[in-house]
């Protein structure tokens, strides 16, 4: 007896479907079609005027002028190597900075902490503590111009009030003028850090605090074993952030002095302006700002690791 068997077609891999690369390569091209109505705002009003600026710091571009930009390579960068004014006013953005984030930061720690007791009308209290955030910064600026005012302004007529003099012009003080401006960026910014260490606090759980509670922990012991290790992730970001916020501040500084007196509250982004718009040296002020991004940027990696290597020790 002959036995006729019929030929089984071939076996495909295992896990291998027919069109499967096809099919990869389709749902790789839809997503980058959903993807791309958000990247591009980001590339043409981020990404493309940010290399645009890099190629004008090579460039000696001025405004009037009637002859072609001309590519001049590093001259404007060993010019900025060499100009005092810009690097005071470095110092001064790195003393404002620092200066706004950490009490801002402490500030709205306490204040976080507060509103997220249970409180009688706990709910106005948050609506009241955001308030400064929901302001423009222009109106901030007009809002203090007028509390720090010499003759009728608030601050001195309580100082005149209590006995403690007044009439100080604190805008215009060399002493007072960057003092003044700080108190103003802590009081301005910390709504944001307020509620971002405020969620933190939400996210927190009750559970972990009435264990510690049990066995005992007062206040600060809770805080700092159950409280801070939650927050840390947190903290990190916002300070980051509020660093380089800071850093860049341009609006409010300059409607409250306009970088005076002297130079006492010029910081680099106002220096920058009246290099552009003030003299019309574009070239320099966008080498002004490259350098600025680059300091930042190294300032703030060395900040982060050096976060993220304790967090991990710990």
């Amino acid at each position: 007896m002959t036995l006729v068997t019929e030929a089984s077609p071939p076996r495909r891999p295992a896990g291998r479907k027919p069109g499967g690369g096809r099919r990869r390569r389709a749902v790789d091209h839809g997503a980058w079609l959903l993807v791309l109505p958000a990247l591009l705002p980001i590339l043409v009003l981020s990404a493309g005027p940010l290399l645009y600026g890099i190629l004008l710091a090579f460039t000696d571009a001025q405004s009037g002028r009637t002859e072609p930009t001309q590519w001049i390579g590093g001259l404007n960068f060993r010019d900025l190597l060499h100009d005092t004014l810009f690097w005071e006013s470095f110092r001064i953005g790195l003393v404002w900075a620092v200066g706004v984030t950490v009490p801002q930061f402490l500030l709205a720690l306490g204040l976080a902490l507060l509103l997220n007791q249970d409180l009688r009308l706990r709910w106005l209290a948050r609506a009241l503590a955001i308030i400064p955030w929901a302001m423009p910064e222009v109106v901030v600026g007009i809002m203090w111009r007028l509390v720090y005012n010499p003759d009728a302004g608030i601050l001195n007529e309580t100082l005149r009030d209590f006995g403690l003099g007044g009439g100080r012009d604190w805008l215009s003080g060399l002493a007072t003028a960057l003092p003044a401006v700080i108190v103003v960026g802590v009081w301005a910014g910390m709504p944001q850090t307020t509620v971002a260490l405020l969620a933190g606090l939400q996210n927190t759980p009750r559970e972990l605090h009435e264990a510690a509670a049990v066995d005992g922990a007062g206040a600060w012991r809770r805080f700092r074993t159950v409280t801070w290790p939650a927050l840390r992730p947190i903290a990190l970001a916002i300070t980051a952030l509020n660093l380089i916020w800071n850093f860049n501040s341009f609006a409010l500084v300059y409607v409250l002095t306009s970088g005076g007196p002297g130079g006492r509250t010029r910081l680099p982004m106002l220096f920058a302006y009246e290099e552009a718009f003030r003299y019309g040296q574009f070239g320099y002020a966008a080498a002004m700002g490259c350098v600025m991004v680059a300091v930042i940027s190294i300032a703030l990696a060395v900040f982060l690791a050096g976060r993220l290597r304790g967090g991990d020790d710990a």
